[in-house]
């Protein structure tokens, strides 16, 4: 802003905000991005690559954490599901909360009390 309305230079920019720790080099290099593309934002897939959450994989998980209608119970645990595509565990978790909008439950098995368990717990 400073450099577009009032034409200031890297030297005048860090004198306007004293409390910054910036460096002259980091202020010049984005007054020359400024002057050149007229923004300071970043380019178009400038950041970092996206690896394990890309469509072909976030169609993969979905096929496996989900049940067919025609096969009830044929979904993968979060586990299975990333030995399986080779996808880390963290990734599949990620990919079935995220993209999904899906919540993971691990499946723990209940007690299972028998008569005598169920009578002996009543007297009491």
């Amino acid at each position: 802003m400073l450099r577009v309305e009032k034409g200031h230079g890297a030297k005048r920019v860090m004198a306007e905000f004293p409390r910054r720790n910036w460096s002259l080099a980091t202020v010049k290099r984005l007054l020359q991005k400024i002057d050149a593309t007229g923004s300071a934002d970043r380019k178009a897939g400038s950041g970092r690559r996206r690896i394990a959450r890309t469509d072909g994989n976030v169609n993969v998980v979905e096929e496996l954490a989900l049940s067919h209608e025609s096969a009830p119970g044929t979904h993968r645990t979060v586990r299975q599901i990333a030995r399986e595509t080779g996808i880390t565990k963290s990734s599949v978790n990620r990919i079935i909360h995220r993209d999904l909008k899906l919540k993971c439950v691990k499946k723990e098995q209940a007690q299972d009390l028998t008569e005598a368990n169920k009578n002996t717990r009543l007297r009491r």
